[in-house]
């Protein structure tokens, strides 16, 4: 029988595997902001409580991040990415129970919220070096078709949820609930089977966290995932926002409208370099990208017209669609002994971005008496450390590369 496993499943499977489980992530991380409303008249839930929800999953998906760098490689990778999957949907299951069986549904909601976010979290630090250790042609492509399909399954969960609530009601989300649960339930029997290669070589421990903080180039890859976590939230947490005023339409469509053409176009951003990446020198790449973040941002902020500020945020969307995927792969080929550590910390920087962008424009928008194009501009400065970041990684390795020609002249 493992012969067999052998000769059917191969690294292809593998990746096939964690293009789901990106899919798994979005799932968990947008399914349930389509229910707050949902929450708020079915269990008179005020809002203040409902908010919380968010702030609980992110609080939860950043201390597994931290936590994964020290226990992920002691019980592996596939026992790891096994638990993720069994937690994202055990959440989603008892976000459907709990509510309606103890005897305070908010309680109910938040052990739900708690225990997909562990799985969440997880898949989060594991997807990526998953990826990154199979034997594919190109990773930097690899790595940004994985991410692209984050962003097919954000879109996926919003229209197809939408649908069915049209369909057969609002009131039957549970049964929905249960139906995306089967995502990460069948994708786990997957992860039984396929093939998991080491990221290191066998016998390398890789580097341990201290030898990590003494890198400079770990910090400046950390920049390039904090700014790259804050330069797509700043704008997409603010998406709907934009839609409704630049389209007049209602909140529901407005919800639709913003983010899912933020999604759409940072998906195909990544999609057209995992197709054709090969070609494109992604530092290069990158650094086109947040200039390009850059202009989205003074159009977004600065354009009278609230039309051109939509435009702005899906220019946005296709700008840092490269930002994520590009600052794992360079941090892969500048630090390629870091190990799950290095993936983990990375994570934690990006989702630290991720509330720090949104956060920070939300900020200087109510010092400004709740203008929020001055927090947009304000949060410019994230594409430009963008910017900054791989210029500084791209001189390093152009310094690396001259050393390396000396050495070989000897």
């Amino acid at each position: 029988m493992q012969k067999n496993n052998k000769k059917f499943l191969h690294y292809g499977h593998t990746v096939k595997a964690c293009f789901v489980a990106y899919i798994v992530q979005a799932i968990v991380n947008n399914f349930v902001p389509l229910l707050f409303l949902i929450f708020q008249s079915t269990y008179q839930i005020p809002l203040s409580e409902i908010t919380l929800l968010i702030t609980f999953n992110f609080v939860i998906q950043l201390s597994v991040d931290l936590l994964a760098a020290r226990f992920v490689d002691k019980i592996g990778y596939r026992i790891s990415i096994v638990l993720a999957h069994v937690m994202s949907a055990l959440g989603l299951v008892l976000l459907a129970v709990l509510p309606e069986v103890l005897p305070n549904a908010f309680a109910g909601l938040l052990l739900a919220v708690m225990v997909y976010a562990i799985g969440g979290g997880l898949l989060e630090v594991l997807v990526s070096p998953i990826v990154e250790s199979c034997p594919t042609d190109n990773k930097e492509t690899a790595m940004s078709m994985l991410h692209s399909f984050y962003c097919w399954g954000h879109v996926g969960v919003v229209l197809l949820s939408t649908l069915f609530f049209t369909m057969f009601g609002a009131g039957n989300w549970r049964i929905l609930a249960l139906l995306w649960a089967a995502v990460p339930a069948l994708n786990c029997l997957v992860f039984l089977r396929v093939p998991i290669y080491n990221l290191l070589e066998e016998g390398d421990p890789g580097m341990s966290m201290k030898d990590l903080f003494a890198n400079k180039m770990f910090w400046v890859i950390m920049l390039l995932m904090v700014c790259a976590g804050a330069s797509e939230q700043a704008v997409s947490q603010w998406a709907s926002t934009f839609a409704e005023s630049g389209l007049k339409v209602s909140k529901t469509v407005g919800d639709l409208a913003g983010p899912m053409f933020f999604a759409i176009l940072m998906g195909t951003s990544r999609f057209f370099y995992g197709k054709y990446g090969e070609r494109i020198d992604l530092i290069k790449f990158m650094k086109l990208s947040s200039v390009l973040c850059v202009a989205s941002y003074f159009l977004i902020s600065l354009s009278p017209f609230p039309a051109l500020s939509l435009v702005g945020c899906g220019l946005c969307g296709l700008s840092v669609g490269i930002l994520w995927p590009g600052s794992f792969s360079i941090a892969s080929q500048v630090i390629p002994r870091g190990g799950t550590v290095l993936f983990a910390l990375l994570a934690l920087g990006g989702d630290i971005g991720c509330s720090g962008g949104p956060t920070f424009a939300g900020m200087v928008s109510s010092a400004a008496k709740g203008d929020l194009h001055m927090g947009i501009l304000a949060a410019v400065i994230f594409p430009l450390l963008m910017l900054l970041g791989t210029t500084i990684v791209k001189s390093a390795r152009v310094g690396n590369g001259r050393k390396d020609e000396g050495a070989a002249a000897h």
